[in-house]
Formats: C-alpha cells, structure tokens, sequence
C-alpha cells in the first residue's frame, strides 16, 4: 500500500494531507524520515507521523442528532459540552466532518475515515446539507431571491441556494424557510439570513446528502451501514467497499 494511503487508512488525515505530511518531512517508516511519494508499506512496517506511531483501524462513520448548546468539538477549554458526550467509544478517535455551530442543531457525521470525511466537507463534492430555519420577520421576494443566488460574506459570494418558504406566521411576526446549500462556511445560514435583513431565531439541519434527521432523537447517534456508506461514498467519487 502507498504510504499517503495508508496514512489515510489510519483516520489521522485525507490522502491530500497526507502528501504534505510526507513532503514536510514528516513521516517516517522503520525509523527513517520519507519525503518523497510513490514509497510502499506492509503490515511489518512501523510508519510513524511527527514521531507518534500509526495503524491502520478499523472505520467507523456514525450519525449525531446534535442538540443545541453542544459545541461540535472533541475538546471545549472552556468546560462546554461537546460531541464526545454523545459518540460511542469504539477505541478510534471519531472526528466531525464540517460543524454545526453551538445553537444549531441536528445531523452531523463524525468519522475515522479521513479521505471520506475530505470528500464529504469539500464544497467541490457539492453534497446537499439541507436546514430548517425560523427567521425573524417575513422575507420579501427580494430577500428569498438574493438567498437564492447567493449574498457576500467576507467578500465572497456563498453558491446558489435552495430556499423555500414552509410557512409564514404575521401575528408571530416569524418565517419557517427550507435552506440547502452546498458549502459549509461558518455561521453560513445565519449570516446568510442576516445580511438580508431576517435573523435566524432557530436553525436545525435535517439531512446531508441521503441521510435525514427523521426518526432521531436529540442526542441520538447510530452507525452506518455499509448500504448507507457505499451511497456517500458513491455521491463523492470514492471506490464502494
């Protein structure tokens, strides 16, 4: 197996960083650095990243109905609760793919499977992520038009949207929109709602790709199955196992 394979295999990184990792120096198989690519490994080889050995695990991808108020780290230095109270312990590190701000909730996956959770994230992958927000307010055509075709933020225009009114309530002065995209910028719902003038109250995302929220409580996580793996890794251009 090539070495930035391997890597990969162990859940450390995708293939990509892999690469730089190996052209950086730092990478070593049996004691000696490796900085060039196309090196091959086996089983009785011992590969070490920054002087921490590695292996190849087993791979495990599971889905989270993330609650609000969690934030979507393995480690928080200001004591808040994070993911990790809700993922099963399977011996590997699972580590989320993209995020969910603390205040959104619903479906995150979290992997140890390094070029699946590259190609998943990529905005390049275009893979839907499909949100149920209450916004403030109730949203003009031109407001609902320009979360369509995209709006500026930090001077770059987020892709075109999905954006569907579900219902309007004037006595609550709220909106109920379905938003999907195909980016996973910080905050990029909110801002989105924001910059045209209806701040979100509520945001909750119900599906990514072909995995929906439906049947999931918060808090609730469960593992793929190999059916529901080989559909993401189909969506992404990854070999089905």
């Amino acid at each position: 197996m090539r070495l930035h394979v391997f890597i990969a295999h162990s859940g450390l990184c995708s293939r990509r960083a892999a690469e730089k990792m190996i052209l950086e120096g730092r990478v070593e198989v049996n004691g000696e650095p490796v900085i060039e690519m196309g090196v091959k490994v086996g089983e009785t080889d011992e590969v070490r990243v920054d002087g921490n050995p590695i292996r190849i695990a087993k791979h495990y991808t599971v889905l989270l109905n993330k609650p609000a108020g969690v934030v979507t780290t393995l480690s928080d230095p200001q004591k808040r609760t994070t993911i990790v109270t809700y993922l099963p312990d399977y011996g590997v590190q699972l580590k989320p793919v993209g995020r969910l701000d603390m205040e959104t909730e619903g479906l995150l996956i979290c992997s140890n499977e390094g070029d699946l959770a590259h190609h998943l994230a990529h905005p390049s992958f275009g893979v839907e992520k499909e949100y149920l927000a209450i916004v403030e307010g109730l949203p003009t055509d031109k407001a609902l038009r320009d979360l369509q075709r995209g709006v500026f933020i930090e001077e770059r225009r987020t892709l075109p949207a999905k954006v569907e009114v579900i219902h309007m309530e004037a006595q609550k002065n709220t909106t109920g929109l379905r938003i999907t995209i195909h980016e996973g910028r910080k905050r990029q719902i909110r801002l989105m709602c924001e910059l045209v003038g209806f701040p979100v109250k509520s945001l909750k995302r119900v599906r990514i790709g072909p995995l929906k929220i439906r049947g999931m409580r918060p808090g609730e996580c469960r593992l793929l199955g190999k059916e529901e793996l080989n559909e993401l890794r189909a969506m992404v251009g990854l070999p089905l196992r």
